[in-house]
């Protein structure tokens, strides 16, 4: 078994549209951490997105990805949970 962790947003009202001027940002985060190894999965949750699902190497990172988010530091993110994620099975993604 492997120990993670699972950050969980809860975004506000009309994501999809107030998202743009930060989206770049956002999405560069996200590669440097996946680049470094911190981060193994993510993405949003809803259509139209109404949360986002990240999974990190430990809880210092999801920690650290939120103090760092432009989405976080534009109030796009209503509440965040980091929560220990106890992988007991896992198989590479289709197309990955």
């Amino acid at each position: 078994m492997v120990e993670l962790a699972l950050l969980t947003y809860t975004y506000v009202e009309d994501m999809a549209s107030r998202r743009e001027p930060h989206r770049d940002g956002h999405l560069a985060l996200i590669a440097e951490y996946a680049d470094a190894g911190r981060l193994y999965m993510a993405g949003a949750t809803g259509d139209p997105p109404a949360g986002g699902s990240l999974v990190f190497a430990d809880g210092a990172a999801a920690e650290e990805f939120v103090a760092a988010d432009p989405y976080g530091a534009a109030g796009l993110v209503s509440s965040h949970t980091i929560e220990p994620y106890k992988v007991v099975a896992s198989e590479p993604l289709p197309g990955a």
